[in-house]
């Protein structure tokens, strides 16, 4: 058994379409692969390990001997979305994807939302959110009334501009949003997305709160919290999983932050499950199609991975992973039905172990409850292939 697992989503950072891929518009898509190509790539440490052994990547060799076990694992279940992986990581597969509004939502229900709210409200567009902004931050400005958009993923978004509408209350707002969002309008999550500044140079803050469907019970972070099993969320793991077997959870401005963040908890919890997502890689830069500061993000993760590798102690293990695909170099700005790279290493970890295409996400979240001396409803373990 290992002492302590440090399991860090790279939130987006995709490996390859999934044979399904056309049917969700995504054919072509394979986040690594394309800005590889696109971008020459210094990723040092993630290579070493077994990054391109998983598959051949644009003038990245494949390690002679990868230092961790490496592969990549399919998403079970129908979707592409935030919600979707992790849940599925923790051993949920849905039957069903969350429901889309590509069009905006039904009138019925906005005028119920404003009513609650006491405001009217702008937009009920499917938009990229910088763009919305740009174009209805000024209206918002002289109305008061908040911006609700969605995408191509299940989210009903409200942005408001700090100044107009304070944070406090718009996190009220979003929970009179997620209350009147049942049946089949049951979104994955209601987003914050609070901004500041002027029109022309609007920006947004740190203070987005996702409100997320509570999961099912029985999955993995219950089932670790039953066994006493301490666990630390750091960035959006809580808000994801709505708090639940969490021990304590830290929210995070960026991946910088994030990864000081971890840094800090292997220093101060010895044992049990830290679980991470970076957001930057999806939220910035992926959903703007922005390759070149998408390559950056990923050469500045490598680079202090290191950091990361140098707190592990002598019976920890690091999974390394995604949840979906974000391929900034496709026209498409949302998320992509791709594979997700799987890396483990650690001072017991077998190096060079080939971990195959596993069949879910949730293999992950069953090596992890293993582990611990717990089993989930979904997953296969690949925790002895693991040990040396």
């Amino acid at each position: 058994m290992f002492r302590r697992v440090l399991w860090i989503v790279l939130d987006s950072v995709g490996i390859g379409e999934m044979p399904d891929a056309a049917a969700y518009g995504d054919q072509g898509s394979d986040t690594l692969g394309n800005i590889a190509q696109q971008r020459r790539l210094s990723l040092p440490h993630l290579t070493r390990l077994g990054l391109a052994n998983i598959k051949p990547l644009a003038q990245l060799p494949p390690a002679p001997h990868p230092a961790g076990a490496y592969g990549r694992c399919t998403l079970a279940s129908p979707g592409k979305d935030t919600t979707t992986g992790h849940w599925e990581m923790a051993g949920i597969i849905l039957e069903r994807p969350f429901p889309l509004f590509p069009h905006g939502f039904p009138r019925d229900i906005l005028h119920r939302f404003e009513r609650r709210i006491g405001r009217g409200t702008l937009g009920n567009v499917a938009a990229s959110g910088t763009e919305i902004i740009k174009e209805l931050g000024a209206e918002h400005l002289r109305t008061g009334s908040p911006i609700v958009y969605t995408s191509a993923d299940s989210v009903f978004q409200i942005a408001a501009h700090e100044e107009v509408i304070p944070v406090p209350e718009l996190y009220r707002i979003c929970e009179v949003a997620r209350e009147l969002l049942r049946g089949p309008l049951e979104v994955a999550r209601v987003i914050a997305r609070p901004f500041l500044g002027a029109p022309g140079s609007f920006s947004r803050t740190a203070n987005r709160h996702d409100y997320a469907v509570p999961p099912p019970a029985g999955m993995l972070l219950d089932r670790l919290s039953e066994r006493g099993v301490p666990v630390y969320g750091v960035g959006k793991i809580s808000d994801i999983f709505v708090g639940r077997g969490l021990t304590a959870s830290v929210k995070t401005k960026n991946n910088e932050d994030g990864i000081n963040q971890i840094l800090a908890a292997a220093g101060q919890q010895t044992e049990g499950l830290i679980f991470v997502n970076l957001v930057d890689f999806d939220m910035l830069w992926g959903h703007r199609n922005d390759v070149e500061n998408y390559a950056a993000a990923l050469e500045h993760f490598d680079r202090r991975l290191t950091e990361i590798e140098t707190s592990l102690g002598p019976d920890d293990v690091l999974i390394l992973t995604a949840d979906h695909g974000c391929d900034p170099t496709t026209p498409s700005t949302d998320h992509s039905r791709e594979y997700v790279p799987l890396l483990v290493s650690g001072p017991r970890v077998h190096p060079g172990v080939a971990l195959g295409t596993r069949r879910s996400l949730a293999d992950i979240g069953q090596t992890v409850a293993y582990n611990f001396g717990a089993r989930i409803s979904a997953g296969t373990s690949f925790l002895e292939e693991l040990r040396t």
